[in-house]
């Protein structure tokens, strides 16, 4: 292989690296309140993406590199960051992140739905949402999380209290949020102490 063709193919590699790193930065930005639900779903992975980029670098590395040494040398760097990798891949795959939606109630307004979504931990955490729309234009608004650590006490559940209103209770307080009938944005919230 000449030179010339090594370098575009290296560069090459390197350049579609970028493409994932992209591809998350759009998915992260989509996971704040208000962003495109199904953009979140798609790009907001940043273990695979990350893994993604990573692999395309680690294969450009190994192309661009031309005497034996070299690459054995690269060869073996890698197989020691892999061994050390091994324990961080262990711990993640059995303590990781576990989502779990637990309800989905339709709001009084048309294509107005409440999610009630745990996450899976010794300490459960609750991420309440209202999603508007349907299909790639869907977005989804943050009313905030309830967990057993923040001084609210238990979460006990959320509903639709009014036409446009939300309810989420918790064990010492109540929450109720208004939510804009046409975007679904929600409005500052009103908490009374139990």
């Amino acid at each position: 292989m000449t030179a010339a063709r090594r370098r575009w193919i290296v560069w090459g590699l390197r350049g579609l690296a970028v493409v994932p790193i992209v591809a998350y930065l759009v998915g992260s930005q989509a996971a704040r309140s208000g962003g495109l639900v199904e953009v979140e779903r798609w790009f907001n992975n940043p273990v695979q993406l990350m893994g993604a980029a990573v692999g395309l670098v680690v294969v450009s590395t190994m192309v661009g590199v031309r005497g034996w040494w070299s690459r054995t040398g690269c060869l073996i760097s890698l197989v020691a960051l892999g061994f050390a990798a091994v324990p961080f891949l262990f711990v993640w795959s059995v303590f990781g992140v576990e989502w779990r939606e637990m309800d989905r109630k339709p709001g009084p307004e048309p294509g107005n739905v409440l999610v009630v979504t745990e996450l899976v931990t010794l300490d459960p955490v609750y991420r309440i949402q209202v999603l508007t729309g349907s299909g790639w234009s869907a977005r989804h608004w943050d009313l905030g999380w309830w967990g057993e650590e923040d001084g609210r006490g238990y979460f006990r559940g959320a509903e639709w209290s009014g036409p446009n209103q939300v309810t989420v209770t918790s064990e010492k307080e109540i929450v109720v949020f208004t939510v804009d009938p046409v975007s679904g944005r929600p409005g500052e919230p009103v908490a009374t102490r139990r």
